[in-house]
């Protein structure tokens, strides 16, 4: 099959009319999409598509707009949760492996379980080594121990991705100790780190959470007597359990999670996201004894 043509943008729009999408404007149309690819924002058209490919009635381009936007704000707020949990998440496990296998431990492939592969493993630290060589701190270490660097050192170079397979690799009652500490258990935490990796991913690479299906699907702990929706509250549920700070939680992250909702309210459907009618009060911390944290 031959790759179709390039459009202009007079052409998407006369392409988006056909299908039945409503363009009040269409310079405002054709403005927006100089600056948002089409094919980008394609996908968001997906849940006002009919089995024809044509577009459910009265949908508008505005309303596609809209929640383009909506998107692009929340990612924004996740990742900045998601870099409070990744930090977090570094600083635990650097400080556990450099105190019991020393600053070096992770060097030592029998420090790992079976599954780990170090080959692989010693490689993509020293492809970041070089990848951040003009960094000074890099560049100092490798000038004063020779290219050693402490583990509490070298996590810093670990996408989030390096960090969840760092957990997994470690031996089991390692991973216990580590679940511990974030008040769960190790099978939890192992697919949480896993979740929140694609969610840091998706945001980063500016990928669309709007009726988006997650791969990577968390473990609930049963005792929330919740149901996977495999949409981002799944998401936001991991990242309520492993937020470090539940006070900001509350007071800035899910507090600018409502007015976002308020704010976009005419144009999103809350079942698109995973959102129930109790979505608020489930992702809200009460408090450090909250029986929603983990356990």
């Amino acid at each position: 099959m031959e790759l179709k043509p390039a459009r202009t943008f007079q052409e998407q729009v006369s392409i988006l009319k056909s299908h039945g999408c409503i363009i009040e404007d269409e310079p405002a149309c054709i403005d927006f999409l100089e600056k948002v690819n089409y094919y980008r924002l394609s996908a968001y058209f997906l849940p006002f598509r009919d089995a024809d490919q044509t577009y459910k009635e009265g949908t508008t381009f505005e309303r596609i707009k809209m929640i383009y936007e909506f998107d692009q704000w929340l990612r924004l707020l996740i990742f900045a949760v998601v870099e409070n949990i990744e930090v977090y998440t570094r600083t635990k496990l650097a400080y556990f492996h450099g105190h019991k296998y020393g600053p070096h431990g992770y060097w030592a492939a029998e420090n790992f379980n079976t599954t780990h592969d170090h080959h692989h493993f010693i490689n993509q630290i020293q492809a970041e080594v070089e990848r951040n060589k003009n960094a000074l701190w890099v560049k100092h270490h490798r000038r004063t121990y020779g290219g050693k660097f402490p583990v509490w050192a070298i996590v810093e170079l670990f996408s989030f991705g390096m960090l969840s397979r760092f957990y997994a690799d470690f031996p089991l009652d390692d991973r216990k100790q580590i679940a511990a500490e974030f008040h769960t258990k190790e099978a939890y935490l192992g697919s949480w780190l896993r979740a929140v990796t694609l969610l840091r991913n998706t945001c980063a690479h500016y990928g669309r959470l709007y009726y988006a299906m997650f791969t990577s699907i968390p473990k609930i702990p049963p005792h929330l007597k919740l149901t996977h929706t495999g949409m981002l509250f799944d998401q936001l549920l991991t990242l309520k359990l492993l937020t470090p700070d539940p006070v900001t939680w509350n007071t800035v992250f899910l507090a600018n999670i409502s007015a976002l909702v308020e704010e976009y309210s005419e144009f999103i459907e809350l079942s698109h996201i995973g959102f129930g009618e109790e979505w608020e009060s489930i992702l809200r911390i009460a408090s450090p004894q909250d029986k929603s944290r983990p356990q």
